[in-house]
């Protein structure tokens, strides 16, 4: 009777389910595969890819250019050397540049109106001659030295005063021929040099200088009167910017 009874007790722990190993991983359950979400991912990170090299390029894509080193009256043309040099820019289609490879076409253009240090030249600030701002006019002085400043330049603002003929020691002498300036009325108040003989010319040579003020249509005939005569001093004024 014991002996069934053992063997029907060794019989039941047979059957028990056996516990896994301590240690052992269980099997993981299959993953759901998504195919559409991993397609979509890559997809994201190429797009990246592709802009980020785009940007890389653009950044890269530059132009040498035309820069203004010195104020360009209007008038007055871009010279290497003199008042324009090169400078590198990003590439834009939308603004006309005026390429550095361009700049010898410069010198047989004038400018449309002032233009100032530090811009970057565009084709349409120039043009095959002079275009005078609205009200103003273009008149030319044939000055003795002493009528003028010695250090006159393209861009400077002036007055202009009539010479009176005789001798003169006084305040308002020039110091050139016996004349002195009219006192305080000027034939023109405030005019903008918008050019000045070069050093070259023969006239420099010898104290003359010849000039172009831009002055307002108004104050034009006196202007050209007294300097058809030779009878006008030119003297800088404030509103130089220097």
């Amino acid at each position: 009777m014991k002996i069934q009874e053992r063997m029907g007790a060794g019989n039941s722990r047979s059957s028990a389910p056996v516990q896994p190993a301590v240690g052992e991983r269980l099997p993981a359950p299959p993953r759901e595969r998504k195919p559409a979400l991993a397609a979509l991912a890559v997809l994201l990170i190429l797009v990246g890819a592709l802009g980020a090299t785009v940007l890389v390029l653009r950044a890269g894509d530059r132009i040498e250019v035309v820069k203004v080193t010195k104020e360009i009256p209007a008038g007055e043309s871009a010279a290497e050397g003199v008042n324009i040099t090169s400078v590198m820019v990003a590439e834009d289609t939308s603004i006309n540049y005026v390429k550095w490879e361009q700049r010898e076409a410069l010198t047989k253009l004038k400018a449309k109106s002032t233009i100032p240090q530090g811009a970057v030249a565009v084709g349409e600030m120039f043009g095959a001659k002079e275009t005078l701002p609205a009200g103003k006019a273009s008149v030319g002085l044939a000055l003795k030295e002493g009528q003028y400043p010695a250090d006159l330049k393209s861009g400077d603002t002036v007055a202009a005063y009539p010479v009176l003929s005789g001798t003169s020691s006084g305040k308002g002498s020039t110091g050139s021929g016996g004349s002195s300036s009219g006192g305080g009325t000027p034939l023109v108040a405030a005019a903008k040099v918008s050019k000045v003989s070069s050093k070259s010319d023969a006239t420099v040579s010898t104290g003359n200088q010849n000039i172009t003020l831009l002055v307002p249509q108004e104050e034009v005939a006196a202007l050209a009167s007294a300097a058809s005569e030779g009878k006008v001093v030119v003297v800088r004024v404030t509103g130089n910017g220097n």
